[in-house]
């Protein structure tokens, strides 16, 4: 059985979230453990982590002193822990995902076929920070980008390579 939660989304329209009744009990039990209120819960098994996407100015809560609300949940279901918190805001929540000061500039482009892109322009030098070990940071906001604004790839970029394509 899957339970459906309907999330605020960009420009007011919005969007089924279907939870599995493992997503749906894990978001109950983060928001007993931390008071802090979650809207989405995603169990990556691949990058053996759950994702949990928290209400605008609740990070500190759903952290704890410490990190020990993150810590306690860790240690209860044995999964890294990973928190975004949410924007109704398509490049401000690209940016929440990756939760980074390495981070130049977030575009979000309408290419010709319907399809939106979003382009994370990081110091060449830093892009492997940004992207993560295996891929996870550039695959849990293609995971998240898509669900919440129906955005198709992220793709990481070089300010040398953002030059080169506004040139195209």
């Amino acid at each position: 059985m899957n339970y459906s939660f309907v999330v605020g989304c960009a420009h007011d329209m919005s969007e089924k979230i279907k939870l599995s009744p493992d997503e749906f009990r894990l978001l109950s039990l983060f928001q007993t453990v931390t008071t802090a209120d979650a809207r989405d819960c995603i169990i990556d098994e691949k990058m053996e982590r759950v994702i949990f996407v928290v209400n605008r100015g609740q990070m500190g809560m759903a952290i704890g002193k410490g990190g020990s609300n993150i810590k306690q949940l860790q240690n209860v279901i044995n999964k890294k822990i990973e928190l975004v918190e949410h924007s109704g805001n398509a490049t401000d929540f690209v940016k929440n995902i990756f939760n980074s000061n390495i981070i130049q500039e977030i575009r979000i482009n309408d290419r010709l076929d319907g399809t939106k892109i979003a382009l994370v322009v990081a110091d060449a030098k830093k892009k492997g920070l940004v992207v993560g070990k295996d891929g996870r940071n550039v695959d849990k906001a293609r995971l998240l980008a898509k669900r919440y604004f129906n955005i198709t790839n992220v793709l990481v970029i070089s300010p040398e390579q953002l030059i080169k394509s506004e040139k195209m």
